[in-house]
């Protein structure tokens, strides 16, 4: 594997260290930012050849931040993270240019072989489909989405009460 020079994009400083330490312990070149404005700025002169971006982060989320990224290194391979995974929030990410879609918590390897376009291996077990929970968070975050993050008319979308979407949003999303 070539190694690569990689720019963490987070605002959470724990995480963005130990994937930081990770990382260069693989023997890749690192640099990392909190927010957009600084992973602009450090890119300009770092020249990334990849990032790993939060998609969740206070001002500019990593969506439009990799967006700027793009721009200046058209050739930048991003896997975007998050803790609050959807399949509205993937193919954001994927049609923003990122080359994949993880959440959190992904570790070093996760993070490089999305790099590097590779899947589990088929010698894991065999891939099940996903639960009822997992379908019904990914339709919540589908209908949130098209609401632009509007609690009262996604409610009034998926005909429940606000209060009782608050408090599925509230919770973790289901693994499986």
């Amino acid at each position: 594997m070539i190694p690569y020079r990689i720019l963490i994009v987070d605002d959470d400083s724990i995480y963005r260290e130990r994937l930081a330490r990770s990382l260069r312990a693989s023997g890749h070149e690192v640099a990392i930012a909190e927010g957009c404005e600084s992973a602009v700025n450090t890119a300009q002169n770092f020249q990334p050849t990849a990032a790993v971006l939060d998609l969740r982060m206070p001002g500019m989320d990593g969506l439009a931040c990799l967006k700027k990224l793009i721009d200046y290194h058209p050739d930048l391979k991003a896997v975007m993270l998050t803790g609050y995974g959807s399949i509205a929030n993937a193919i954001e990410a994927v049609r923003a240019g990122a080359v994949d879609y993880l959440t959190k918590p992904a570790d070093a390897e996760q993070i490089l072989s999305a790099l590097e376009g590779k899947k589990p291996s088929d010698s894991e077990e065999e891939v099940q489909p996903p639960s009822l929970e997992r379908m019904e968070w990914e339709h919540i975050q589908r209908i949130l989405h098209d609401h632009h993050g509007n609690i009262s008319r996604t409610a009034e979308a998926l005909g429940m009460h606000r209060r009782s979407l608050q408090r599925k949003l509230q919770k973790y999303p289901p693994r499986f």
